[in-house]
């Protein structure tokens, strides 16, 4: 049983973590999140510690910004996209993943630092070439998978190498990785 309750957007995505893991759910019910949900959500934090885990969609994202920003110091786990993908090519969402997927997504959970110091810079991120390029979004993705915070795009991309206190060295291995990937 996972101690921290899970933050998910709906009904079908605690289906599928009650069949990978033993833990017990929030549901946002979407993207709307209201202010009782995001009372229990802060008050679960207290308690016993929360973990966000939404679709890696637009829509999912901004669920998780939304409660970044209203209950610091959340723990977050992240799907890939290509792995959250319905078998009908229709979807993506938590729902979707294999269990496996969930259980090893929840075991890289990352942990939200507040106040963390800034390692990494927008300029880095520039040299980088995962903003202002043409493969950009494909380069955050890929580094954003090798350094376990989802995809984002580039000024989500640098909070969240804020957030979660990614060092110089982690983002240039990431950067390396990716960079022989494309050789």
């Amino acid at each position: 049983m996972i101690k921290e309750i899970i933050v998910v957007e709906g009904k079908a995505d605690t289906t599928a973590i009650d069949h990978a893991v033993g833990a017990d759910t929030i549901e946002t019910g979407g993207s709307a999140i209201n202010r009782e949900i995001m009372d229990r959500i802060r008050l679960a934090q207290e308690r016993r510690g929360v973990i966000v885990f939404t679709d890696p969609d637009h829509a999912g994202e901004r669920i998780r910004r939304l409660i970044s920003e209203a209950v610091p110091g959340c723990k977050h786990a992240f799907l890939p996209r290509e792995l959250a993908v319905a078998k009908n090519k229709k979807g993506i969402g938590v729902e979707h993943a294999d269990p496996d997927v969930i259980r090893r997504a929840l075991k890289e959970v990352k942990t939200e630092h507040v106040g963390a110091p800034r390692y990494i810079e927008w300029s880095d991120l520039m040299t980088a070439g995962l903003i202002a390029h043409p493969e950009a979004s494909k380069r955050r993705e890929i580094a954003g998978k090798k350094l376990g915070i989802g995809y984002a795009n580039g000024k989500q991309f640098l909070k969240r190498c804020h957030m979660f206190q990614i060092t110089r060295d982690e983002f240039g291995q990431a950067v390396k990785e990716w960079k022989e990937l494309d050789s």
